[in-house]
């Protein structure tokens, strides 16, 4: 059975072990709006339960953006859930306003008691970007990036490491600016911005970043389409590109952090799945992303049941 809802468009989605309970948050709009572009504008996160990641019992919205006026009235989209040290959960979201369009982003905390009912930290703001990265460049590129926040705990520490979808300044290729941003935080209240840990040239952007240890090797998952490859990489890929998730590697969280090589993880038109997230089930690794225009059709905004990866002898993430 996959994540759907008959009246709502479902998307990016994020995962959470609670005991032997999987809880998903997942953007969501009404299809009522009629045409799927708009469903970044109309958004809330919605919140479903599951014991096996494939029979869900949905349990409604579960975070908005904010009343007007606020950093985040607009939209509160892609975010991550961790338990903490004071035993709360918190949840880390993209924020955007009314009164900038929703065009400037802002990395936004919340916590729970119950992983349903969420409580901003102050007025929910986390973290800003500096000089380290590209401000909003009409004509040059259609945002000021800071968004889809992955929060981990810091295996060096007792802190926690953030990674985010950013850009970088002075790259004359719109294309050759996406990078992967950094924090670090030693609670999840105080957050210190650090530079980026990729900014490789490859691509506009890198959307919905995952930073996960498997086989002894670091993983960032990310996600990003053929109209974002820089010229440098689409030259270079091993065939037609493609839109779907690829990944970094890494011998340290911090990087340095390299491209995998060769074609996409998970990039075949006919299922054009997107912001795919990787879980740790218990008897392996699976991924799960929502279904964007298979095959070149319509959009679906749903979330099939996940597909098994495994790891090969070289490192390389495979599916199946």
């Amino acid at each position: 059975m996959t994540i759907a809802l008959p009246t709502k468009w479902v998307w990016d989605s994020w995962y959470v072990r609670d005991g032997d309970l999987w809880h998903v948050f997942f953007l969501q709009a009404d299809k009522a709006l009629k045409d799927p572009d708009l469903r970044h504008f109309n958004v809330s996160q919605g919140h479903a339960t599951s014991r096996d990641l494939r029979n869900w019992e949905h349990k409604g919205t579960t975070f908005a953006p904010a009343e007007s006026p606020a950093w985040d009235d607009y939209t509160t989209w892609t975010g991550s859930v961790v338990k903490g040290g004071d035993g709360l959960w918190h949840l880390f979201y993209t924020g955007g306003s009314r009164a900038e369009d929703g065009l400037k982003q802002r990395i936004g905390h919340a916590t729970s008691t119950d992983l349903h009912n969420w409580r901003r930290v102050g007025d929910g703001l986390a973290l800003d970007i500096d000089d380290r990265y590209e401000e909003l460049s009409p004509g040059h590129w259609h945002d000021r990036a800071m968004r889809d926040p992955w929060v981990m705990r810091d295996p060096a520490g007792d802190g926690w490491l953030m990674y985010f979808t950013a850009r970088v300044p002075g790259v004359a290729e719109p294309n050759a600016g996406g990078a992967i941003g950094f924090a670090t935080s030693p609670d999840l209240y105080d957050w210190t911005l650090q530079a980026p840990v990729y900014a490789g040239g490859t691509f506009g952007q890198l959307e919905v970043p995952q930073v996960f240890e498997a086989g002894g090797r670091w993983y960032c998952l990310f996600c990003t389409a053929p109209e974002h490859y820089s010229r440098a990489y689409a030259a270079s890929y091993p065939g037609r590109p493609v839109r779907g998730s690829h990944y970094l590697t890494a011998e340290d969280p911090r990087g340095p952090w390299t491209v995998a090589p060769g074609p996409f993880l998970d990039g075949d038109p006919a299922v054009d799945r997107y912001a795919a997230r990787i879980v740790d089930t218990g008897d392996g690794l699976a991924l799960l992303g929502f279904l964007h225009n298979p095959g070149g059709g319509a959009f679906v905004g749903e979330i099939p049941d996940p597909t098994p990866l495994t790891i090969d002898g070289d490192g390389r993430l495979r599916l199946g």
